[in-house]
């Protein structure tokens, strides 16, 4: 008999649930959703105005006026091997490839951008510039 009134119930639940879904309206049809269609058109640009700047001048370089740069002096080179180095002590004199009133090489970021003379002011030295190296020479270097 338990087994009865059981399935008794799960007529009752059959029942309410078919008495459910009737009264619910049906589903919309399986279609799916429709998106509007983006709008295209063609990419409008203002027109670019001739520069008002002086020919081969550059833009606005503000910005980079305050980059640090490392600017040296090279007045010579030698090489050396490791005994005679060692043996160096204050007072030894290195012998450098230039000669005393060659002018001295500024570079500027480990690039050469112009050569000058050594000059005293207010007992600091100083490079006066008497060559600035060319853009053709400069470009030259980077390869």
């Amino acid at each position: 008999m338990a087994n009865e009134s059981v399935s008794e119930k799960e007529k009752d639940l059959a029942a309410a649930w078919e008495a459910q879904v009737s009264e619910s309206p049906a589903p919309p049809a399986t279609e799916a959703p429709k998106s509007p269609q983006p709008q295209l058109r063609p990419a409008a640009f203002a027109p670019i105005a001739p520069s008002t700047e002086a020919a081969g001048a550059p833009g606005n370089i503000d910005f980079v006026l305050d980059l640090p740069l490392h600017v040296s002096v090279e007045i010579g080179r030698t090489r050396m091997v490791i005994k005679d180095l060692i043996q160096l002590g204050q007072g030894s004199v290195i012998e450098l490839d230039k000669l005393a009133g060659e002018p001295m090489e500024v570079y500027v970021n480990e690039k050469l951008v112009a050569r000058g003379e050594v000059v005293v002011v207010n007992d600091k030295f100083g490079i006066r510039l008497t060559d600035i190296v060319s853009p053709i020479e400069r470009i030259k270097q980077l390869a």
